[in-house]
């Protein structure tokens, strides 16, 4: 008899392990066939298909209480979400994501239950299921539509990045040319023509201000750089050597520039101190910022210019996959404006 108590136990822990259910005051989710627009409270869009690999990207804007996810550079999903409410703000800044429990309740918060949980900060801020109203009021997690937390926890990783804007974010729109990452309104088809060796396009002046964020893809031997989501450079890459996880292949991985530097030459643009890096996602064999930039070269005016754009909290993100994709029927990409 005790064995067979302790069985029964043993199994339903094991299906608590494995999921949670919905409880009854949290917003449920509507999933939406609009990838651009206003979203109602509670609403989602969710395209995984349209980027099947790559590192993901997680944003957060308050001001918009919206969320948006990208992999590989790729709009895949966004959502509706409630972040802190007054005297309860939600954090800005960069984050990983340190623990995911599909099971979870607060211990800070009455015993509350937090489906689908992904920890951002061991202080109690965090990303889960819970009632969205239209407006923050949570005491400084993020809550999504359940329906849409089980979908993002299954994409995630530990160590996943998750980056949450104070200022207004992008703003996602149809993208003209299918697979383009990112892609502005007054997009033209030599924006994403082939660059020859050591050639490069560089205009700042596209978007004056906000973060940067560049990806580096292996697959169209091109550095692309953006700002607020604004393609304002790229770059052709020579990639030397054996690469990092194969032949001409560099792996998968997000950096995120610190503060300070460490003292040490630029690998990439001359005269210059290296910066220092926290890699926050990494797939396959971790490497560092430094072992990525020691196998590649690129036009050296161009890293001059870029190196004068990098501040602190600069994303980079590393991909065999490739930024620029052939067309494919009955496939649809989006990008942020």
């Amino acid at each position: 008899m005790k064995f067979l108590t302790t069985l029964a136990i043993s199994i339903g822990l094991l299906i608590a392990s494995q999921a949670m259910e919905k409880p009854s005051f949290h917003t449920k989710g509507t999933p939406t066939g609009k990838p651009t627009g206003t979203l109602k409270p509670g609403e989602y869009w969710w395209k995984p298909q349209l980027s099947p690999r790559g590192p993901l990207v997680v944003l957060v804007s308050i001001p918009q209480q919206t969320m948006h996810v990208y992999r590989n550079g790729i709009l895949i999903g966004r959502s509706t979400v409630s972040t802190g409410a007054k005297g309860h703000s939600t954090p800005g800044g960069v984050f990983s994501i340190l623990e995911k429990k599909k099971t979870h309740h607060s211990k800070k918060y009455d015993n509350a239950p937090m489906p689908y949980m992904q920890r951002l900060t061991w202080s109690g801020i965090a990303m889960h299921s819970g009632h969205l109203p239209g407006y923050p009021a949570s005491h400084g997690c993020i809550r999504l539509p359940y329906d849409f937390s089980q979908l993002l926890f299954d994409a995630t990783a530990n160590g996943g990045t998750v980056i949450v804007g104070d200022g207004k974010t992008p703003t996602p729109h149809l993208a003209s040319n299918p697979g383009l990452l990112l892609a502005p309104k007054d997009f033209t088809p030599a924006m994403v023509r082939q660059l020859a060796k050591d050639e490069y396009d560089w205009r700042p002046e596209r978007s004056l201000e906000g973060p940067i964020t560049i990806v580096l893809s292996s697959a169209d031997r091109t550095l692309y750089v953006y700002r607020n989501g604004n393609p304002i450079g790229r770059a052709a890459v020579e990639i030397s050597g054996r690469g990092i996880s194969g032949r001409e292949r560099l792996g998968s991985h997000i950096f995120t520039l610190l503060e300070g530097s460490t003292g040490k030459p630029s690998q990439l643009a001359p005269g210059r101190e290296a910066g220092r890096w926290m890699r926050v996602d990494s797939e396959g064999r971790p490497v560092e910022a430094e072992q990525i930039a020691s196998r590649i070269r690129f036009n050296s005016e161009f890293a001059q210019k870029l190196a004068d754009e990098l501040k602190p909290g600069t994303t980079v993100i590393v991909t065999d996959e490739p930024v620029v994709r052939n067309p494919i029927p009955d496939s649809t990409y989006f990008a942020a404006n």
